[in-house]
């Protein structure tokens, strides 16, 4: 794992910033290319915390790359097998960046995260405590939180700017904003990424609760996957040894985080609040093993 500076804002010299997301930072490499740099920063309810989680970047693409590589035959993604000091002067600068950057096909992205859910939790588990139902699924009575669900639960989202929410959408208002055709297909997609996925971490020992994929579609309109993929910021992982329905299991994930702000007075809208050094920490650990035991497992 890296030891450099945590790194809150990206700049590559000669090369244009073309957006700042609540992670990653991109530039245009030229008309087909963009190189994605994914910083150290962390967001929850989505506020851009002020603190940076040491080596987060590296984590995420590390994780992502792989997921993307081990994910090729389901969909195909943004990935290409380019490196940085290869698109940009070889520079001490740009080197320091090469672990946690990926050079990626430009693409348009569909405006909506793909969330599939495998289990009772976060937003989830408090439409089900008022509703009965999950994004307009109805769920049998009497579940607990973090409980299994009878099957993972496609539930689509708008994808908001920085700064603001996300919100659920019914099926019929993502084939409203993306067509019929296309949500069927993205659905599909969706729960064949995360059917694989929870598969391979669960050998692993780690429970995959839920997640979110996005996607783009390239110049003939096929659907690609972009972003990131399977990772503690997009998904929450559950050490599967300490599950229990009922409660909020432990998580390798930024639950950690979330789990910290609730406790605080704070209403959730920036600026965010500073963590202590305990939180920080204990997060760079939590991302870390992740990592571990999804890659360098047997």
């Amino acid at each position: 794992m890296s030891s450099s500076t945590p790194l809150l804002q990206a700049q590559i010299e000669g090369l244009e910033l073309i957006a700042r997301g609540k992670v990653r930072d991109i530039f245009r490499v030229d008309d087909s290319l963009l190189a994605i740099v994914a910083t150290d920063r962390l967001s929850a309810f989505d506020v851009i915390l002020p603190d940076p989680i040491p080596a987060k970047g590296e984590t995420l693409t590390r994780l992502s790359k792989f997921w993307f590589d081990a994910t090729a035959d389901i969909v195909p993604n943004h990935l290409t097998d380019l490196r940085l000091t290869v698109v940009v002067a070889d520079t001490d600068e740009h080197r320091a960046l090469n672990d946690r950057t990926i050079i990626v096909h430009a693409l348009r992205p569909l405006p909506m995260e793909a969330v599939v859910r495998g289990y009772l939790i976060g937003s989830g588990w408090r439409d089900y405590q008022r509703t009965g139902s999950v994004c307009g699924h109805r769920l049998p009575e009497n579940l607990q939180q973090a409980a299994r669900l009878p099957q993972p639960l496609f539930t689509p989202a708008t994808k908001a700017a920085v700064g603001d929410h996300d919100e659920n959408i019914t099926r019929a208002q993502l084939a409203d904003l993306i067509g019929t055709e296309r949500a069927d297909e993205i659905e599909r997609i969706s729960q064949s990424l995360y059917a694989f996925g929870a598969a391979f971490a669960s050998v692993r020992g780690i429970i995959i609760a839920d997640t979110k994929f996005e996607f783009g579609l390239d110049a003939d309109d096929n659907i690609v996957l972009i972003d990131e993929v399977l990772t503690p910021d997009s998904s929450r992982f559950w050490p599967a040894d300490s599950y229990a329905a009922g409660r909020s299991p432990e998580s390798f994930d930024k639950q950690f985080v979330r789990d910290y702000l609730e406790t605080l007075d704070w209403d959730k809208t920036p600026p965010g609040p500073s963590l202590p050094e305990s939180i920080v920490s204990g997060t760079a650990e939590r991302y870390a093993e992740a990592l571990s035991r999804l890659t360098e497992s047997g």
